[in-house]
């Protein structure tokens, strides 16, 4: 079971940081995700980790402001998001891929998702 948390409303500029929580029977794990949907938009990635060697991925439009990282003591995937725009507003979904495959950035590649936690970046 994936348990997102930390959304919330903020102003343009600002900082937020959403928490991923991974509990229950232990998973096969090859990587970990955030995904967001704003209002009447396709889901659309953010940011992964191949979760054993710690790469990490990131869509153009939020490189350089976001980091994705982890906490393997917790079990717990973050997304720091710094410099935030109005544009960034969506529910953001943390999800979780059991087993090897070359692409990360889709959400079909992904077997568990979390309920999502709403962002809302005010201008």
């Amino acid at each position: 079971q994936l348990q997102a948390s930390g959304g919330g409303l903020v102003q343009a500029g600002d900082s937020l940081r959403v928490s991923c929580a991974a509990s229950g029977r232990a998973l096969s794990r090859h990587a970990m995700g955030w995904f967001r949907q704003a209002p009447g938009k396709e889901r659309e990635f953010v940011a992964a980790m191949r979760w054993s060697v710690g790469d990490t991925y990131y869509a153009d439009s939020v490189k350089g402001r976001f980091t994705i990282s982890r906490d393997n003591a917790e079990n717990t995937l973050y997304l720091q998001m710094d410099s935030l725009k109005p544009e960034d507003t969506a529910v953001y979904y943390c999800a979780l891929r059991k087993y090897f495959g070359p692409t990360i950035s889709i959400p079909g590649a992904y077997d568990y998702w979390g309920q999502g936690t709403l962002v809302t970046v005010s201008s």
